[in-house]
């Protein structure tokens, strides 16, 4: 199922993107299906996608730190690999039942890494 512009109004770093930019990037953003207790992403792991939380909540851990914070709807996570080109840098378990959306590093670089910049 596609991702909709307006499932990205909640989330206020993409709600600065012009509509046509932002209908782009939500035709190349996948949804995702995460049941709760799953890995969305390990600390350590090459960064190769960005996500935005659509429903849910989602865990954020380090190995050094344990939990460090929780994401909700409108937020977003996979930015700091991808921008800066790392490995990643935290964990991210489901809770509960989720939906994320993502992109690749393309989509990212073209869309969303210029918002960081600003």
């Amino acid at each position: 199922m596609p991702i909709r512009e307006h499932e990205f109004s909640r989330i206020g770093l993409l709600a600065e993107l012009p509509g046509e930019q932002l209908r782009k990037l939500s035709e190349r953003m996948r949804r995702h299906h995460i049941p709760a207790g799953a890995a969305v992403m390990q600390e350590g792991d090459d960064g190769e996608r960005f996500f935005v939380v659509l429903s849910g909540m989602l865990s954020v851990s380090q190995e050094d730190r344990g939990a460090v914070s929780m994401l909700k709807p409108g937020d977003y996570f996979g930015e700091v690999a991808l921008a800066m080109d790392i490995p990643r840098t935290a964990s991210i378990r489901a809770l509960t039942p989720s939906v994320v959306a993502s992109c690749d590093r393309e989509t990212f670089d073209e869309f969303v890494r210029p918002l960081f910049s600003e």
